[in-house]
């Protein structure tokens, strides 16, 4: 459902993440295989039935670390809603520009933090690493949304990677946790779960400055030209 905002420029989609064009392809066979009654906002109600899947899976691994495997399903069922629920709207033609971009990206930060809280609730990650990536995938989310707003460009993948390639390493990071365990690692009290996410989210941080940079430069010289 992402589409311009009415009164905004022109948007143009970039996307050119390693599995764009394979996904594109499963989603436009998996439209028209869809029935009539399977509707984008349904599809992006059950987008988020998965953020909840994932949440529960990682806040119950505290019990059982069986739990992770909820979470790994619930990966599969977020992607498919949040995949489909814009694919579907552009194959059958009925977008609604304003309602969907507002909804769909409201809905992804709300998924971004359902994610990212199960990761800090559960055993293997901190609740504050955890947050240091929430803030770093809401930086660079603002970012896209305001480059989409003034200079009509929605750009959806950093480093040849998007959010289906987030969700593949997300799921592997969830399969070593079944396998190494949540005790103590090589680095005492700072585990290499942590590491690993604290990582990703300072490289989201700085992909922001830099993005950020790169952008005003642009936006300076695009205003210097019409004056």
């Amino acid at each position: 459902m992402t589409m311009p905002l009415q009164n905004a420029p022109s948007l143009s989609r970039i996307q050119e993440n390693w599995l764009a064009a394979r996904e594109r392809q499963l989603l436009t066979w998996l439209c028209s295989r869809m029935p009539r009654w399977v509707t984008p906002d349904r599809l992006t109600f059950l987008g988020m039935v998965g953020a909840f899947m994932i949440f529960l899976g990682y806040v119950a691994s505290a019990l059982n670390p069986a739990w992770l495997l909820v979470a790994i399903a619930g990966y599969f069922v977020q992607w498919f809603g949040d995949s489909m629920d814009g694919s579907i709207a552009r194959y059958r033609r009925i977008e609604r520009p304003s309602y969907g971009y507002f909804i769909d990206h409201s809905c992804d930060g709300l998924a971004t933090l359902l994610i990212l809280a199960g990761i800090g609730l559960s055993p293997y990650v901190t609740m504050d690493i955890a947050m240091v990536a929430l803030a770093g995938y809401l930086l660079l989310s603002i970012h896209a949304y305001l480059s989409a707003r003034v200079i009509g460009e929605f750009k959806l993948s950093y480093l040849a990677a998007g959010p289906t390639e987030l969700r593949l390493i997300l799921i592997a990071l969830t399969l070593m946790m079944m396998v190494l365990g949540s005790g103590p690692g090589l680095f005492g009290r700072v585990s290499g779960f942590d590491i690993f996410v604290g990582t990703a989210g300072t490289i989201l941080i700085l992909l922001f400055i830099i993005q950020t940079l790169v952008t005003g430069r642009r936006l300076a010289q695009t205003d210097r030209g019409a004056q």
